[in-house]
C-alpha cells in the first residue's frame, strides 16, 4: 500500500503545482507553480526507476538483481537545468517589473497593449 501511496503524494503534488500555475495572476506564483510541478516529475521518475530489492551496481558475489543508476543521473541533470530556468524565470520577472511596473497577469496585458499601440 505504501507504494501506491508515493504515487498518490506525487499526484497531489503534480496537481497542486498545475493549479498554482493556472490559477493566479502573479508572475512570481506561476514561477513556483512551475517549481513545483517539476519537483513532482522528478520524485514521479525516482519512484519508477526504485527496484525494490536491487542491489547498487558494483558486482558483488551471489548479487543477481541490480539497480540502474541512469534514471537518477539524468534527475540530477534535470534538477541542474531546471534551477537554471528557474532563475531565468526569476531574472526575466525582474525585467518585467522594471519595465511594466508590474507583475500581475491582468496588467501586464493591458501595458503590452498600450506599449505596442506607440
Amino acid at each position: 500500500m505504501t507504494g501506491l501511496l508515493v504515487f498518490w503524494v506525487i499526484f497531489a503534488l503534480m496537481m497542486t503545482g498545475l493549479y498554482v500555475t493556472i490559477a493566479h495572476d502573479n508572475l512570481i506564483k506561476k514561477v513556483v507553480g512551475l517549481g513545483i510541478l517539476q519537483v513532482s516529475v522528478f520524485m514521479l521518475y525516482i519512484a519508477i526507476a526504485n527496484v525494490r530489492g536491487a542491489a547498487i551496481p558494483i558486482l558483488k558475489e551471489g548479487e543477481s538483481l541490480y539497480s540502474n543508476p541512469l534514471p537518477h543521473v539524468l534527475i540530477l541533470t534535470a534538477i541542474v537545468v531546471g534551477i537554471a530556468t528557474v532563475a531565468l524565470a526569476l531574472a526575466l520577472v525582474i525585467r518585467i517589473r522594471e519595465r511594466f511596473g508590474t507583475i500581475e497577469e491582468a496588467a501586464l496585458e493591458s501595458a503590452a497593449r498600450d506599449w505596442s499601440e506607440r
